[in-house]
């Protein structure tokens, strides 16, 4: 039996997109309220150049844990960080040190059904509705990669 063909819409950073992000990230850098109380600046290393690459994200809180989702698939801040797990989220003048691990299918299926419920501009990314099971966001999993987040280690 073969596999359903994937109808969610391909990333791809054009005009608009880039624009948003560039207003997003300056009105985070100054600290203003976005309208996602769980957005955040995302920086990471680049995994080539070693320079800092800043980008505005939305995290997950669930089950008392913090996690990283990537609606649009393996970006650079995803290839980044798993070169270096090292990151800072930071809003105005609040920063935080954190390290990332990816997790697996099965644990990510709830947590990128609930960012899809909190973020629905992006459910056009996802085969997944915003009310499908679990298992449907399991199945897409490794399209979306999850991290979930934590102090570093001394």
């Amino acid at each position: 039996m073969g596999h359903a063909e994937s109808v969610a819409r391909e990333y791809r950073l054009g005009r608009v997109r880039r624009a948003t992000n560039t207003v997003m990230s300056a009105l985070l850098r100054l600290g203003v309220p976005a309208p996602q109380k769980t957005s955040y600046l995302l920086t990471t290393r680049g995994r080539h150049t070693g320079a800092e690459r800043v980008t505005p994200v939305n995290l997950v809180c669930l089950d008392g844990e913090r996690f990283l989702v990537s609606p649009y698939g393996d970006v650079g801040w995803v290839h980044n960080l798993r070169a270096d797990r090292a990151l800072r989220l930071h809003r105005g003048r609040q920063s935080e040190r954190l390290v990332a691990d990816e997790v697996e299918a099965a644990p990510a299926g709830p947590v990128l059904r609930h960012y899809v419920k909190q973020v629905p501009i992006t459910a056009p990314f996802f085969d997944a509705g915003r009310d499908a099971p679990v298992e449907d966001f399991v199945a897409e999993a490794p399209r979306h990669p999850v991290f979930r987040l934590a102090p570093p280690e001394h």
